[in-house]
């Protein structure tokens, strides 16, 4: 199966299946002599794994990830590091109902279709358990872009209609962010987006929503043109993540609605500009301004409702989720938004510094 890896020299490889014995990666191109802490590594995870609060899946994982190599007396080796996360809470037979049958807009239908045999344990290896390993990458990724003073953070800026506004967004502080289990940094939208959440879930349905990223301390000229644009490697690795459905930078598809008079980014005397339409990136390069973007994610295909649909022999059956499903993703792909933008943008600093 191809498409398990991303990057060009730091590259991260996964493997694993939801409900295999463990899942892992290998990731290539670390620098050397780099101390890593291992507790923040850790600590990503735990922001991303399963059971965290009432209002995700309720499979219980430790996500404890045990590193095989790469990394000797707490600093990396410039050698690959191989890491394994083990799974400890399957529970397979809560597919075994949709061995021969298809849940409405899964992967289910596609993964059958194209390799004629699938694993259904929870997904297999289409499964939102496999960004576990992502997370060990871009935690790693983090410490070496936080040495060079870059910094990523997301948070939840919408769930289903309920939305925080532009005024709402210039005041948030960062530090507020994991306070409650949505991740929005508003408490009074963090508390409306944990109501609906919570009565989705009683109705053994899914709700959509997005996830705002932001990245400051990024130098002018992360990005290649023409086809390795760094706003085009970031909407990959986005839309590359479980239930994602929609990427926009800068002004996004709202600066449709303005004029090139209004919307170009004029420039003061230092180089920065006076607005931020843009969202960091011009020509595909970076320009030094703070570069932000929302990743939109459908409500999860798993409902614990009756839906109709077909067996593999094209016959009408009527399938209902089981198991351990979110109701909504996004205060989960939190930490998954930070470490796939923090992937891409090592990549990119390291591909700069090859150029030098």
């Amino acid at each position: 199966m191809a498409g398990s890896s991303i990057g060009t020299i730091f590259k991260l490889t996964t493997f694993g299946e939801s409900h295999g014995i463990a899942i892992g990666g290998i990731i290539d191109g670390v620098p050397s002599n780099f101390k890593l802490d291992m507790e923040l590594i850790q600590n990503e995870l735990d922001r991303r794994r399963p059971g965290q609060s009432v209002i995700v899946t309720q499979r219980k994982e430790s996500d404890t990830v045990q590193i095989l190599s790469g990394i000797f007396e707490g600093k990396t080796t410039g050698a690959p590091i191989g890491f394994i996360i083990q799974n400890d809470d399957q529970r397979s037979n809560d597919y075994s109902h949709i061995k021969d049958s298809f849940r409405p807009s899964h992967s289910d239908y596609t993964y059958e279709k194209k390799y004629g045999h699938r694993d259904y344990r929870g997904g297999g290896r289409s499964s939102a358990r496999e960004t576990a390993c992502r997370v060990v990458a871009g935690a790693i990724a983090k410490q070496f872009l936080h040495s060079q003073n870059i910094s990523i953070q997301a948070f939840v800026d919408q769930v289903g209609a309920i939305r925080l506004t532009p005024e709402e967004i210039s005041t948030i502080k960062y530090n507020t962010i994991e306070s409650n289990p949505v991740r929005c940094p508003i408490s009074s939208k963090a508390e409306e987006m944990e109501k609906l959440i919570r009565e989705v879930r009683k109705e053994g349905d899914t709700i959509g929503g997005c996830v705002r990223c932001e990245i400051r301390g990024v130098p002018i000229g992360l990005g290649e043109p023409v086809f390795d644009r760094l706003n085009a490697d970031l909407g990959k690795a986005m839309l590359s993540i479980n239930a994602a459905k929609g990427f926009e930078y800068g002004s996004g598809f709202q600066g449709v609605e303005l004029r090139g008079s209004q919307h170009n980014d004029v420039f003061l005397e230092d180089g920065t500009t006076l607005t931020n339409h843009s969202g960091g990136i011009q020509g595909g390069i970076s320009n030094g301004m703070p570069i932000y973007f929302r990743v939109a994610f459908k409500p999860v295909a798993t409902i614990i409702q009756d839906q109709d649909s077909i067996d593999k022999d094209g016959n009408k059956v009527v399938v209902t989720g089981k198991g351990r499903h979110d109701s909504c993703v996004v205060p989960r792909a939190v930490p998954i938004v930070e470490s796939m933008a923090s992937i891409i943008l090592l990549d990119f600093v390291l591909r700069n510094n090859a150029r030098i």
